[in-house]
């Protein structure tokens, strides 16, 4: 259910093997340089490489196989982690947290209205341009209007079943292919 039903676009998949290749073939060659000069590689410069490959990894699976990734924002870090955990359990990449961090290419933003009063305008913009899926304990015209000037996609009253939400999700990612 986690994975999308469109295509990805060979070009990005290109582009980031391309990407992943040049950044483990860079800790090899620093792997070997230090092993014909008798050094210690420099460890930050490998784990630096290491976790950039990762990365590249992750966003190179994404792309071949349709994950969705999701970030789920909300104010009670348990629930936040549960509906996570459910969704991981449901095949796509979620994670929890309890403030707006850099997102992933495409991921999906689940957001509890009751982070609202602790986002910065930069935030505010950034929710503003992914369109989140909102998800709140009122259903209140006033939660509604700040979840409008969001632009969500959906407006979900907990408790959200995790199949709800999983469609919301669906719906979100069709919305946004072109």
């Amino acid at each position: 259910m986690g994975l999308a039903t469109g295509s990805s676009s060979r070009p990005e998949l290109a582009a980031a093997l391309h990407r992943l290749r040049s950044t483990l073939a860079r800790a090899k060659a620093e792997l070997e340089l230090a092993q014909a000069d008798g050094e210690t590689p420099l460890k930050d410069r490998l784990l630096g490489d290491l976790s950039e490959a990762l990365q590249l990894l992750g966003q190179v699976e994404a792309a071949a196989l349709s994950i969705v990734s999701v970030l789920v924002l909300d104010d009670d870090e348990r629930l936040g982690e549960l509906t996570a955990r459910g969704l991981r359990r449901m095949g796509y990449d979620a994670e929890a947290a309890s403030r707006l961090r850099a997102l992933k290419p495409g991921e999906v933003v689940v957001l509890d209205l009751g982070l609202t009063g602790s986002l910065t305008a930069a935030d505010h913009v950034t929710l503003r341009s992914v369109r989140p899926i909102v998800v709140t304990g009122s259903a209140d015209p006033h939660s509604r209007a700040m979840a409008e000037d969001l632009g969500a996609t959906d407006y979900l009253v907990k408790p959200v079943e995790l199949e709800d939400l999983a469609k919301a999700i669906s719906r979100h990612k069709a919305a946004a292919r072109p």
